[in-house]
This record gives structure tokens, sequence and C-alpha cells, in this order.
């Protein structure tokens, strides 16, 4: 006969590998999640853009953020952290990104929203690059699962301008 010691060990092995083949298959079964967010942004109104001290180019902006990003919900899903870039190509950098505004969106629920709101963090550009520029909003997003891989992905607004002149 094998002891109280034995037995336990095999139950906690036994245990502990079927945790692991759940937690596999948990995270295998979002590949079968074919996602469709939508998002569209408007930029309502440019509070000002100047020129600093420095030398560098800031622009404060006002916009409306909607979004429905219901589908990328699972029941494997903890939250979806989403932030909007502004992204713009200068003669330097063929690609320059500043985040404009981020949230974390911790439910389903939550996944559908509009909002009014400015720019949460400084639009700077470092030179005097952002007169008459054309630039894109993308929103990117990233699903953080219960287990399993991190996904991200985002989709891109074109067609966006800054003014020729500073405000």
């Amino acid at each position: 006969m094998h002891s109280f010691g034995y037995r336990l060990n095999g139950l906690l092995t036994f245990a502990l590998t079927i945790l692991a083949l759940m937690c596999v298959i948990t995270s295998l079964s979002d590949n079968f999640n074919t996602p469709s967010p939508s998002a569209d942004i408007k930029i309502t109104n440019i509070n000002w853009f100047q020129k600093q001290p420095q030398g560098h180019d800031e622009v404060s902006l006002t916009m409306n953020v909607s979004a429905d990003l219901q589908s990328l919900f699972t029941w494997n899903t903890k939250q979806v952290f989403i932030f909007v870039a502004a992204e713009y190509e200068t003669p330097k950098n063929s690609l320059n990104q500043v985040s404009l505004w981020d949230a974390i969106i911790p439910a389903k629920e939550h996944a559908k929203f509009w909002i009014h709101t400015s720019n949460k963090y400084r639009f700077v550009d470092q030179g005097n690059n952002l007169r008459g520029k054309k630039f894109n909003l993308t929103m990117h997003w990233h699903v953080m699962p219960k287990t399993g891989k991190m996904s991200a992905d985002k989709i891109v607004l074109t067609g966006y301008s800054l003014p020729e002149e500073y405000r």
C-alpha cells in the first residue's frame, strides 16, 4: 500500500496537469474569436497651436472619441487597454507617434462608449514640423487575457491636418 504522502503527491500532480491543460485550451479558444471593433474620432477644436520657447511645436486638441470594442471581449478577457495616437511623417523620421489619450476598459459593458475630451498628453513635435501637417489618428488596443498571450491591433483614421499658422 502507498502512504498518504504518495497518494497526495499523485492527486496534486494530476490536478495541476488538468489545470495546465485547461489553461492551454482556454488560451487556444481565443484564436476562434474574430473581433470586429469600430471607432470614430472627430476633432472638434484646435484649442491652441503654438511654438514653445525651445522651438518645438505644441498642439492642444478637443476631440470626440466613439468606439464599439465589445467584440474584443470573450470569457477569457480580463481588460482592454486602448490609446489614441497621432501619427505623421517628418523629413527626419518616416513615422512619428504621439499618444494623445488612453483608457482601460475593465468589462464588456464599458466597451461601447463616446467621450468628449482634450488630449490627455502633450502633442509636441521636436522641431517646427507641425504647421500644415497632415496626420492620422490611430486607435490602438491591447487585449489582456486571464490566461494566454496578449493581442494587439489598431484602426487607422486618416484625413486630419493642422493649420498653417500658429494660434
